[in-house]
């Protein structure tokens, strides 16, 4: 292994930059013109700030464009009260592409209590405020009013999971189709490389909008005539179970090759109607089996076309390769958060098998794995290793999930057919590859890599597939663990992991001992694995929360963080919080959807923590568990601490002065995006006790 001093690969910046980057996309008019342009084909809106690594979608999908010889535009956080920013490029020869960011923009500002977030992430500096809630919905609203007639495509993750009827937690109210309220020519749903290249080849073609509703991975509205037309056809079945042909030709056959699932009008007004469609709909999303997808609002059909086909290796490693700076537009003077984090991280593989039913990745990235090979990947650790900024420190190798490189079914012939929703829940499938051997050797080979003296594995470890290789755990222990292990057994209750499609907690007992054993044997006794688990998701109870705080607190856990179940739009968690209903069982699920409630179990995962004294008192009594206070067996003291006191007095007194509007800064006053300054909206209309202008004027009357 290298030592921590070795150097031999490091360059000069210039040097770096003129051998492995190619500069960013222009993200104004000057930086245009002063490439030679008069105009760019596609102009990229985001809502996330511009930077040039692999772990960002604008940069991936700017460069996969740009290699196709496109010319773009990257227009990242725009001030969005006007049209005036999306037309500063000119006119698009081609179409706009619109992306809310890396996340949902309503999770990026909301937290699971409906809180406004303090930070952003995906911003310069952390600061909030600079994309609008709903952004996929403004930005192609702003699109359209810059430049009609311009195709508007819109993609990433709000989209992809907003594509049909959904639940949205924010409003708590069944919404439409995004493509629908968007009006958006399409949405690309998914990873998007090969649906935007082929989109802007096809367009440059001469082809309209409707030439490419024959793409894999995209919805898009019909017209009201063209919906008429559908509605009178002869569907081929409503049944989730149907196999629709799987070639591409098959989006060109009559009508009888789509599926129809419930209407909007009926998942909004008919929950088990809203059950049964998610149950088609996740059953449909296997890319070699998926049917045509068709789902009418009111007059009008909204139509999903099968997944996009999973990338080959070499397809990944063309991705992958291409000239990233790994750096953001040098017009930044602050540090985003998201890409210190990511900036010397490695992906591997994207997509997840395991099919957790409260995580979006599985329905965005797909199920089936898709790896690059051994040789692209290192060659990006010595590229990073050649960076002058680079520490020596690998902080991450891995994907969605680290230790499924490589594993895929072992019978194409049985995936092209297989509709389950897991490989590994409830049992590991017997036809799933789970060689831990390449995902051995790759990290051997990058610790290896001159002028890297450490690789750190930062993804999920799967720990039931962990398992079942003990070379793979010593391996993890002894060179690849920082000090700490993250892993996420979620809870203790059965009744709610295998809602989850997660294994027994009995499952991270075993793995805890032997990374504990592994550690010692690898000279690292000291070394800890922190677990995450989850509140308020659909089946968890008081009582089933009560069980995890004495789990926790029988074992010497004491979690930093706690994560509080969100229902974002498209999982099947979000489902059974709604409708109360397993959509594939029917069976009912009860969920904490109180805010108080909600904050309840929160507390008992940190029942330790003074500040949640009380809430943590209160859980235990309105669950019939007083004997759970004071006492050596007891979660909390009889009496409450002092800092319980202080603390409760801390929040009463901020809950007076909170200010729960989201600021949205006002360019006409002068404030800059982000600018917390901005003053909440004043209350109108009629407000009890209050005294109107014209009931001060009717007493001065007499009246």
């Amino acid at each position: 292994m290298p030592t921590p001093t070795a150097k031999s690969a490091r360059l000069s910046l210039p040097m770096w930059t003129e051998r492995y980057a190619a500069p960013h996309a222009p993200t104004t008019a000057e930086e245009m013109r002063a490439r030679g342009w008069d105009a760019v084909d596609v102009v990229f809106v985001t809502g996330d700030a511009y930077i040039d690594h692999p772990s960002f979608a604008m940069a991936i999908l700017h460069r996969v464009l740009e290699r196709a010889g496109f010319r773009v535009a990257i227009l990242s956080q725009p001030e969005w009260t006007s049209c005036d920013p999306w037309r500063q490029f000119g006119k698009p020869r081609l179409f706009f592409a619109v992306s809310a960011g890396n996340m949902d923009s309503m999770i990026n500002h909301y937290t699971a209590n409906k809180k406004v977030r303090n930070d952003d992430a995906y911003s310069p500096g952390g600061r909030i405020g600079l994309r609008p809630d709903r952004a996929t919905l403004v930005y192609c609203q702003r699109a359209r009013e810059a430049f009609a007639g311009v195709p508007v495509i819109a993609g990433g993750v709000e989209a992809s999971l907003r594509r049909l009827a959904h639940y949205d937690y924010w409003s708590d109210t069944v919404k439409r189709s995004i493509v629908l309220d968007s009006k958006a020519d399409l949405v690309a749903y998914g990873m998007g490389e090969h649906s935007i290249t082929e989109i802007a080849k096809r367009l440059a073609a001469g082809q309209t909008v409707k030439d490419l509703r024959d793409l894999r991975g995209v919805a898009y509205a019909m017209g009201a005539r063209e919906s008429s037309e559908l509605r009178n056809a002869e569907f081929g079945t409503r049944n989730e179970d149907r196999s629709a042909p799987s070639s591409d030709s098959a989006l060109r056959t009559p009508h009888s090759a789509f599926v129809e699932i419930p209407s909007f009008e009926e998942v909004r007004d008919d929950k088990r109607k809203f059950a049964e469609a998610t149950r088609v709909i996740h059953t449909n999303t296997n890319p070699f089996n998926a049917a045509t997808l068709v789902q009418f609002h009111d007059r009008q059909a909204v139509v999903q076309t099968p997944p996009a086909l999973p990338l080959s290796a070499a397809e990944m490693d063309a991705v992958f390769d291409l000239p990233y700076s790994r750096r953001p537009h040098p017009s930044y003077t602050e540090p985003v958060p998201a890409h210190e984090m990511i900036k010397d991280s490695v992906t591997s593989m994207r997509g997840c098998f395991g099919g957790c039913t409260f995580c979006s990745i599985t329905a965005h990235q797909g199920r089936i794995i898709q790896s690059r090979s051994p040789e692209s990947i290192l060659k990006e650790v010595e590229k990073l290793a050649a960076d002058p900024e680079f520490k020596g420190v690998v902080s991450d190798i891995g994907g969605a999930t680290a230790n499924m490189y490589q594993m895929r079914c072992t019978r194409p012939e049985v995936e092209a057919k297989c509709k389950r929703l897991s490989c590994i829940h409830p049992g590991v499938c017997k036809l799933l590859g789970t060689d831990h051997g390449p995902t051995i050797e790759l990290l051997k080979k990058a610790r290896e890599v001159d002028g890297v003296r450490q690789v750190f594995v930062s993804s999920g470890i799967r720990m039931d597939l962990a398992q079942l290789s003990p070379e793979y755990v010593s391996e993890l222990a002894a060179h690849h663990t920082g000090g700490r292990l993250k892993v996420a057994p979620e809870h203790t209750s059965p009744g709610v992991l295998a809602l989850m499609k997660k294994p027994s907690i009995d499952n991270f007992g075993v793995f805890a001992e032997q990374f504990s054993e592994a550690s010692a044997e690898g000279g690292k006794p000291r070394q800890q694995i922190v677990p995450y688990f989850i509140a308020s998701h659909p089946g968890s109870d008081l009582a089933d929360m009560i069980d995890l705080a004495l789990y926790l607190k029988r074992n010497g856990y004491r979690p930093d963080q706690v994560q509080d179940f969100i229902p974002a739009p498209f999982d099947i968690a979000t489902c059974m919080y709604y409708t109360g209903l397993d959509p594939f069982t029917n069976k009912p699920v009860q969920s904490a959807r109180n805010l108080r409630d909600r904050k309840m179990q929160r507390a008992l995962m940190q029942f330790f923590k003074p500040e949640n004294y009380f809430t943590v008192r209160e859980a235990l009594i309105q669950a019939g568990r007083a004997d759970l206070i004071g006492g050596c067996d007891g979660l909390i003291p009889a009496n409450p601490p002092r800092e319980a006191i202080e603390a409760k007095r801390r929040q009463a007194n901020e809950a007076l002065r909170g200010d729960h509007y989201h600021t949205v800064a006002n360019p006409a006053k002068g404030e800059a995006p982000g600018e917390r300054g901005a003053e909440p909206p004043k209350p109108t209309g009629y407000r009890p006790g209050r005294t109107t202008q014209q009931r001060r004027q009717g007493k001065k009357k007499g009246r």
